[in-house]
């Protein structure tokens, strides 16, 4: 969710326009800006002549017309998907339909962990549930054409089945929702973890990628700093959160409005998934207890 981590932005965007942004990928950002989107889903094209579309967005026939008229003349060889949120992949069923390409990448929607009883998704609504894959890539899968190739790397966290995926030719990363410049990536349990999205931040951090490309704004320049400043981040809302069950709170409805001061209520929801997401990672480590299983609406102090 959006925070102070924001780097310069000074890149150009806009809806549906096609934008050579490497000798090898151009970028078209979908009409769907938003508190969660930022100025909209980025969708990539990689190649020349045979190319690949990465992450092609939501079910917009407008962004799916943008994405057609960019590789007008050319032909995709793939579709690939970062992650089954409603923002990437479902634009994925009608460019196959258009192209005759197959999709490729992540699997289809699960959770990071079982849910536990009485307990129901209220992410599900924003998950792709339609979402199936001609081909499920998994960590070192590849896909390719003339002049580029696609590397999987698996980076759940966000989402339990997220991907990104490395374009070595340009020693560059699609870092879907994993890493952006213009916000944290939103952790939600039960489709994400943080402990797995922090697993997945070091993975990053032994990597070689000079460039990222996001799925929302502008590229990633300095990347190792910004999974340095992510990890950071994480760490002291971590100690944010430790702090208020020091003070006496013990549910998250009392921890959000003094850590997120300031706060727009539009985002109270996600704010508390994302506590509740740190809340259940520092139960794990026996950090923090609570009776049974960790819930939003438990009870919680330090252990």
């Amino acid at each position: 969710m959006p925070n102070d981590l924001t780097f310069d932005l000074d890149f150009p965007v806009g809806a549906g326009a096609c934008l050579a942004v490497s000798p090898l990928v151009r970028r078209i950002v979908a009409d769907n800006p938003g508190p969660y989107t930022f100025t909209g889903t980025c969708s990539y094209v990689v190649g020349r002549g045979q190319v690949a579309i990465v992450d092609p967005g939501p079910d917009s026939p407008a962004h799916v017309e943008a994405l057609l008229a960019a590789v007008r003349g050319e032909t995709v060889t793939h579709i690939l998907v970062s992650h089954t949120h409603r923002d990437h992949s479902p634009a994925s069923r009608a460019l196959k339909a258009a192209t005759g390409a197959p999709i490729v990448g992540c699997s289809v929607h699960r959770s990071a962990r079982a849910l536990s009883p009485g307990e129901s998704n209220a992410l599900e609504a924003s998950a792709d549930l339609a979402y199936a894959p001609d081909l499920e890539l998994h960590e070192g899968d590849a896909v390719e054409g003339p002049g580029w190739r696609l590397e999987a790397v698996a980076t759940p966290g966000h989402m339990a089945n997220h991907l990104c995926f490395a374009l070595p030719q340009e020693r560059a990363l699609f870092s879907a929702d994993h890493v952006m410049a213009w916000a944290t990536s939103f952790i939600g349990p039960p489709d994400g973890a943080m402990s797995d999205f922090m697993a997945s931040l070091d993975k990053l951090r032994r990597r070689d990628e000079t460039l990222y490309w996001p799925g929302h704004g502008g590229p990633v320049t300095e990347p190792q700093r910004m999974v340095r400043a992510l990890a950071h981040h994480r760490r002291q809302r971590e100690t944010s959160i430790l702090n208020r069950l020091a003070a006496g709170d013990r549910t998250i409805a009392e921890m959000v409005p003094a850590i997120y001061q300031g706060l727009k209520p539009a985002l109270a929801g996600a704010a508390g998934l994302s506590v509740f997401a740190h809340l259940e990672d520092l139960v794990a480590r026996g950090i923090v207890s609570t009776e049974g299983p960790p819930t939003p609406q438990g009870q919680y102090r330090l252990a």
